[in-house]
């Protein structure tokens, strides 16, 4: 990787021809990162200023995960904090910290930056907060009902209206999992929920499917990363999965992927706290020039980076839809 990028890229290795390459630097965060966190993965980067910010996700000694600032000024080496994020509420009263708090996406979204992850509401449910600086971050009511988990903002309001993706559970390790979308006109009350993708369609994600990292906008439509996940005799194994929505009704699907784009292959994805997991949270694009960078957790325990086009994943998804 040049010292002249400010973007984290690394060009595809000649003669490959999947869809999304890893980072020969991978994992970029390795156990035991901070004090505080043993091992940090699930997270989500954005750019900001000259450099980067981040929401990460940080498992302590205890396993209990809590939610992290960090900063990079280059998108693969991180300073993350020790201290743990405080939430208020609207009124400025400090919020009471709750059981865990993991796997969150960072949306830049009009003039504030929303953070979205799954909380401990009697079980597992989506929380949404947002800062300005973040230093301070203001907390709203619970948008759901539990349970539920993997909530994922559109960038920007369609028609008018805000959108999010979700994937309802229950109480524990959900041996089921549907993508649903829902809208908002104030991004605190929630309703007119669809069903947008159903687990079951392809073999990697015959137990669940999930939204991954932010919807990035294209030509066609969205262009969304998908988490999928099917059950083996030795355990369940996620991947990576990718669809196109409806550029002004993304509950509709254009064209879903029949093939996963990344698979759990090298040591650092098959071997770890929770084996054979790849779990994509957030994306970086650079617009003039297409690139994409994926930051996604490996193995519950590292932080990987990978890399593609919009032409590229676009290509290959449509050659390759159902």
């Amino acid at each position: 990787m040049s010292k002249e990028q400010v973007f984290p890229y690394e060009e595809c290795p000649e003669g490959f021809e999947g869809p999304i390459w890893r980072f020969s630097g991978n994992p970029v965060i390795k156990r035991h990162p901070t004090k505080k966190a043993s091992r940090v993965f699930n997270s989500s980067v954005i750019q900001y200023g000259d450099g980067f910010i981040g929401i990460f996700r940080g498992d302590g000694n205890d396993d209990i995960p809590h939610l992290y600032v960090g900063c990079s000024k280059d998108g693969v080496n991180f300073d993350i904090s020790d201290k743990r994020i405080i939430f208020e509420d609207e009124k400025g009263n400090i919020l009471p910290e709750t059981g865990y708090q993991y796997d969150p996406r960072l949306i830049p979204l009009e003039d504030k930056y929303y953070i979205v992850w799954c909380d401990d509401f009697c079980g597992p449910a989506i929380s949404i907060a947002y800062t300005t600086d973040f230093k301070k971050f203001i907390k709203f009511d619970y948008p759901f009902l539990p349970c539920n988990r993997n909530g994922v903002l559109f960038p920007r309001k369609i028609n008018g209206h805000y959108y999010m993706l979700s994937r309802p559970s229950d109480l524990g390790h959900t041996p089921f999992g549907d993508i649903f979308i829902s809208e908002s006109d104030d991004l605190i009350h929630w309703g007119r929920h669809k069903l947008v993708a159903r687990s079951g369609y392809e073999w990697w994600c015959a137990l669940k499917i999930g939204p991954g990292p932010t919807p990035i906008e294209i030509e066609d439509g969205w262009l969304l990363l998908t988490h999928g996940v099917n059950r083996t005799c030795n355990g369940y194994v996620y991947s990576i999965g990718g669809m196109i929505l409806d550029k002004n009704d993304p509950s509709v699907v254009k064209y879903r992927c029949k093939d996963y784009l990344l698979t759990p292959e090298e040591d650092y994805e098959t071997v770890g706290f929770v084996s054979n997991v790849i779990f994509p949270t957030s994306t970086i694009v650079d617009k003039e020039s297409g690139r994409i960078a994926i930051y996604y957790g490996c193995a519950d325990t590292y932080t990987g980076l990978a890399f593609s086009t919009i032409d590229r994943l676009v290509k290959f998804i449509k050659e390759n839809a159902r």
